[in-house]
């Protein structure tokens, strides 16, 4: 088990560690959008489940429309945060939200980015697991892109791109990315393919070299195919590790799967156990609930397997419960190859 910070409160926590083979929301989640607004202190926040109501409660501006943008592609409820110039009222008022699945920012700033990323580790280091959602600056080349998802490399944050054709297009983007997000009822199902409502022709389309530029360096590529917008391949930021190439993470699905799987049973061992004795017959209903969760999941196709499920009391702490077991995440078909032999 990797290593745990040790708290005083009563509780359940958990830590995770991965590693590739070759190294060895339900749906209508919540979406909170961040968006500079003009006279914004940074420290408020508005709950929207409609366009309607968040332009009455703050206008036509980038703030509702990114809300519109996240509704429309799946988000459940909407959290509106206007942000001052700095963004960091506003980040801090995100981060106590409960229940966010995804936060979208609307600045391209990599400073401000990087902070995004910042929150949203430590909110899932305080057991408030989310991801971030960024867009690239307008004209950004795939190298420049590939450059700004290098400087976050974290499998918590995804950049979209290219922009929609028309003024704060990467925030658009990036909004009807985390609504598609927090729409998907199944975490393992890969998001490459999903169709983004709401938004235009984008600012440019990529060709099959630059995809693949795009995807190995982190950044999740959109097209405009008869009209419509679609997500190509759905990634994380992540994809080295301590310098080293490392698709480990690179996958968003794996990252979604890991934030349904470990919260789910912490969730369903805290509403079970959070008055009990830490004794054998404790721990052997720990484990058979553990078990029965992990078996739900099986069948669910969002793991694959799992194994070595053990309960134990911690050794230097009798009040500590350790329950410890490893799975293998359902992998998403992103692909399909054909191989014919062929006789004349």
């Amino acid at each position: 088990m990797s290593a745990v910070t040790k708290h005083e409160r009563p509780g359940v926590y958990s830590s995770y560690e991965a590693s590739s083979l070759t190294a060895a929301a339900a749906g209508g989640g919540s979406v909170a959008v961040i968006a500079a607004m003009d006279g914004a202190d940074g420290g408020t926040y508005y709950q929207w489940t409609s366009y309607s109501r968040a332009a009455a409660d703050v206008g036509g501006c980038l703030l509702s429309r990114m809300a519109q943008l996240a509704i429309r592609n799946g988000a459940g409820v909407v959290y509106g945060v206007p942000a001052d110039a700095d963004y960091t009222a506003a980040f801090a008022t995100a981060a106590e939200l409960e229940h966010v699945n995804v936060i979208v920012c609307a600045s391209a700033d990599t400073a401000v980015q990087q902070a995004l990323k910042t929150m949203v580790q430590e909110c899932s280091a305080a057991r408030r697991e989310r991801i971030a959602v960024v867009g690239g600056a307008k004209g950004e080349t795939v190298e420049q892109l590939v450059r700004r998802a290098g400087q976050l490399n974290c499998e918590r944050v995804v950049l979209a791109a290219p922009g929609a054709g028309e003024e704060n297009g990467g925030a658009l983007c990036a909004a009807a990315v985390a609504g598609a997000i927090a729409g998907g009822a199944d975490p393992a199902l890969p998001l490459g393919g999903a169709q983004l409502y709401g938004l235009g022709e984008l600012e440019c389309n990529y060709g099959d070299g630059d995809i693949d530029l795009l995807v190995q360096g982190g950044v999740t590529p959109l097209e405009t195919l008869a009209g419509a917008c679609y997500v190509v391949r759905g990634v994380t930021t992540r994809t080295k590790t301590g310098g080293a190439v490392d698709a480990t993470w690179r996958e968003l699905t794996t990252i979604l799967v890991v934030d349904e799987v470990i919260p789910g049973i912490r969730s369903a061992l805290r509403a079970r156990f959070s008055r009990a004795k830490n004794t054998a017959q404790s721990r052997g209903a720990i484990r058979s609930l553990t078990v029965m969760e992990l078996e739900k999941r099986v069948s669910r196709e969002i793991i694959d397997s799992y194994e070595d499920v053990t309960v134990s009391a911690l050794d230097g702490d009798p009040t500590v419960c350790l329950v410890e077991f490893a799975f293998t995440v359902a992998h998403g078909l992103n692909q399909v190859w054909l191989s014919a032999h062929i006789t004349v």
